[in-house]
Formats: C-alpha cells, sequence, structure tokens
C-alpha cells in the first residue's frame, strides 16, 4: 500500500461522520422554519437510513465496476450535493428528497471502504478508521453551533456540503494512489498462473486448485487449460440466498444487527434516560449523553494499539465485557454510577463494531469481503432504523425505566450470535 492512501481513507471516513449528528442537532430550528413537527425527524433519518441500506446491498456490483477510488468519490460528492441541497430547502418534502442521495452516498462508501481496509490493512487501522468516523460525528454539531450561533441552520448545512465538496476534490487527486488495489475477486478455474484484468480496478483470478476461502465459488470457463484470457474470466456472484448459506453467516448479521440496534438505543436515549428515570436536569443530561459517544471515539484510539496484540475476535469479547461492566453500573443507584457506566458503554462498543468487520476476510475469505461486507453494513442499519424508534414507543407507554434492560436484550443476542459464529469458524478450520 502506498504510504499516502491511508490518510486518504481516514479522510473518507471523517466526511462520512460529518453529517451524522448534524440534522439532529439543528432540527428544533429547523422544524419551525419547514412548518415541520418535531417528530417528523424521524421520517428524514428514515429516507436516509433505506437508501443506506439499498446501497450497501449494491455495493458489491458497483464497486466491481467502478473500483473503491472512484465509489468513494461519488459517494462523497452526492453527500456534498445533499447537505447542499439541505441548506436551500424551503419545505419539508425538499428536504425529505435530498435525504435519497445522502443516503445512497452513504452506504456504498461505508461498505466499500470497511471492505478495503479489512483486506489491505491490520486490525489497528480498521479501529483507527472508525475513530475517524467519531472525529467527524463530532465535529458536524460544531460546526452546525457556530453557525447557528451567527446565522441559521441553512448556513451549517452549506458549510458542511463545503467541506464535504473539498473532501471529495482531495479523493479525486488521490484516485492514481487507488490504481491496482483491489480487492480479490472471485476465481474461475484454470490451468496455469494467474491474471489481473485492467481498468476499473478489476482483477479476476484464476489458477488450479480449490478455491482459497469458503464462498470462492468455482465457475467453469468452458476452456480446457492455457493461459488465462477475458474470454473465460468473468466474475462469479452469489446471490443473498446463496450467502447465508454459508456456515456462520446468518450467526454474523444476527450479531451486527444486535450490537447497532445497541449502539443506536445506547446514544438515542441516554439524555431521556437520564431526565425521566433517574431525575437528572436536561441541560446535564443532554453533556452526559455525550459521554457515550466521547467513550467510542477515544475506546477506538486505544483500540487500536490493543489490536497489536489480540486478535479480533478477543477484542470483541473484551468489548462485550465492558459493556456488561457498564450496564451493571448504570443500573445502580447515583449519578457517579451513572456517569461511569455512560462512559463504559462507549468504551465497550468501541472495538466490536471495527473488529467484527476486519474479521470478515478470515472468517468468510477474501474473495467475499465486499460482498459479506455490504450485508453486514445492511444488517446494522435495519437494527439502528428498527430497533431504537421502538424504545421510544416502550419508553412511552410502559417508561425510561427500561433502558437498561432493553440493552441487555441486545448484548445477550449479541454474545450468543457472535459465539455461534466462532463455533462454525472453528469447526470450518478443523474439517
Amino acid at each position: 500500500m502506498p504510504a499516502g492512501l491511508l490518510p486518504i481513507i481516514y479522510l473518507a471516513f471523517i466526511s462520512l461522520g460529518l453529517p451524522d449528528s448534524a440534522i439532529g442537532s439543528a432540527w428544533p430550528t429547523m422544524a419551525p422554519s419547514l412548518g415541520a413537527g418535531i417528530s417528523w425527524v424521524g421520517v428524514v433519518t428514515m429516507i436516509i437510513s433505506a437508501g443506506t441500506i439499498a446501497s450497501s446491498l449494491m455495493s458489491v456490483r458497483v464497486v466491481e465496476r467502478f473500483g473503491t477510488g472512484r465509489v468513494t468519490v461519488a459517494s462523497v460528492a452526492l453527500t456534498a450535493a445533499a447537505l447542499v441541497g439541505f441548506s436551500q430547502s424551503q419545505a419539508f418534502w425538499q428536504l425529505c428528497l435530498w435525504a435519497v442521495p445522502y443516503g445512497l452516498g452513504a452506504g456504498a462508501v461505508d461498505a466499500a471502504l470497511n471492505a478495503y481496509v479489512a483486506v489491505h490493512y491490520e486490525s489497528q487501522h480498521m479501529s483507527w478508521l472508525h475513530c475517524m468516523w467519531g472525529v467527524g460525528a463530532s465535529g458536524g454539531p460544531m460546526v452546525m453551533a457556530q453557525c447557528l450561533e451567527r446565522s441559521d441552520w441553512s448556513t451549517g448545512f452549506f458549510v458542511l456540503g463545503g467541506i464535504q465538496v473539498a473532501i471529495a476534490v482531495v479523493l479525486t487527486l488521490s484516485l492514481p494512489l487507488w490504481r491496482d488495489r483491489k480487492l480479490p475477486a472471485r476465481r474461475s478455474p484454470g490451468d496455469g498462473g494467474s491474471c489481473v484484468g485492467e481498468g476499473q480496478e478489476r482483477a479476476f483470478e484464476c489458477g488450479g486448485g480449490e478455491p482459497r476461502a469458503i464462498g470462492a465459488r468455482v465457475q467453469p470457463s468452458g476452456r480446457g487449460g492455457g493461459e488465462c484470457g477475458a474470454s473465460g474470466e468473468r466474475p462469479v456472484r452469489r446471490t443473498h440466498a446463496q450467502l447465508l448459506r454459508i456456515p456462520g453467516v446468518k450467526a454474523v448479521l444476527v450479531s451486527f444487527f444486535c450490537y447497532s440496534a445497541f449502539e443506536a438505543t445506547c446514544g438515542n436515549w441516554a439524555a431521556t434516560f437520564c431526565t425521566l428515570a433517574r431525575g437528572i436536569d436536561a441541560q446535564t443530561a443532554a453533556s452526559w449523553a455525550a459521554l457515550f459517544y466521547m467513550g467510542i471515539t477515544a475506546g477506538r484510539a486505544v483500540s487500536g494499539f490493543i489490536s497489536l496484540k489480540v486478535n479480533d475476535r478477543n477484542m470483541i469479547r473484551l468489548g462485550q465485557a465492558l459493556i456488561a461492566v457498564a450496564l451493571v453500573c448504570v443500573l445502580m443507584p447515583g449519578d457517579s454510577a451513572l456517569f461511569a457506566g455512560l462512559v463504559l458503554l462507549g468504551c465497550g462498543c468501541a472495538p466490536i463494531y471495527p473488529s467484527t468487520i476486519h474479521a470478515t476476510p478470515a472468517r468468510f475469505g477474501e474473495e467475499l469481503a465486499l460482498e459479506l461486507t455490504g450485508m453486514q453494513m445492511a444488517f446494522a442499519y435495519i437494527g439502528s432504523l428498527a430497533m431504537s424508534p421502538l424504545f421510544g414507543v416502550l419508553a412511552q407507554f410502559v417508561g425510561a425505566w427500561l433502558y437498561p434492560w432493553y440493552l441487555v436484550l441486545f448484548l445477550v443476542g449479541m454474545v450468543a450470535a457472535g459465539e455461534r459464529l466462532n463455533r462454525a469458524v472453528r469447526s470450518r478450520e478443523r474439517a
């Protein structure tokens, strides 16, 4: 890998996180000016999530066609256009319209870069990559707050869009660094050597023997042997149903669903729990809710160094153990225990997402890294989209005191699915 490429990838992930919290931080002032209700922001986030899920599932075809570098540039450009569109919106329906390219751009770059780093870089870089997302997610509300103080929300989105445009320009200039840095492709059999297709950052390997990893499906080329050629080399794509039949895939998707539901519920409802269930004033509760995200960002920075000595599987277990301790703290009486619990919740979440993604090539084979990463991203967004709002309903009709117990359910599901996945991987390794 060229020395200059990794900072470019980090920059792309900062751009991914930058607008994530901006809508939420600006909505109290946006809603009256757009004639929208406070709850209508849920419609915007659902449209964004739907676009993200769709582009995550389509990411393998897009990346095979255009390459990771070009997809990253196009995705950042889409989010830049959406943010500028937000700044010019005069009605709620216009905001919903611009949410479509926002979601499509976010999902494509998320899946493409996660798969790329999982294949080409060590585990610590995956942790630091997601730390960069935290930097962007923390910076977006800060930019918006400054713009709200000096102007209005439309200026905030315009400034964020301008930052995204600048990042897209830097990414465009970096495209030569991506040349020939390809994700492994599914293989077609032949007798000799390997061959790399030129253009659009694609490579289709062929050679004798067995596929290198589980899921590296063999497609007959119709040729008896000899040198690889374009006529015998075409990508072999598995359907989602076929991928689900691979041992361990369902378990990792359930684990990802549970983790993302856990993380989204933690962040979205911490302040509500602090205020309604623990009697903390609203201003203090809002600042305490930020502790969770600070814990994630700092935890991912630290876990990058820990991962130099600890493998992905045990990094995930370490995070789950910290979450269990954190939930005990949240359930204990006293503000000090709650404060510590919120920080530990973030620290516990920190290694799970990046370690799960980074382990994908080792668990299922590099040839399927992009396809399975896209599916994992989709299930992650489904988990956060469905389960966090469900807690809102439960909090309204039952009580916010359910918050830690609701989180316990997802922790149990995450641990159970994760250990089932580990057993499937061990069984395959022994076979």
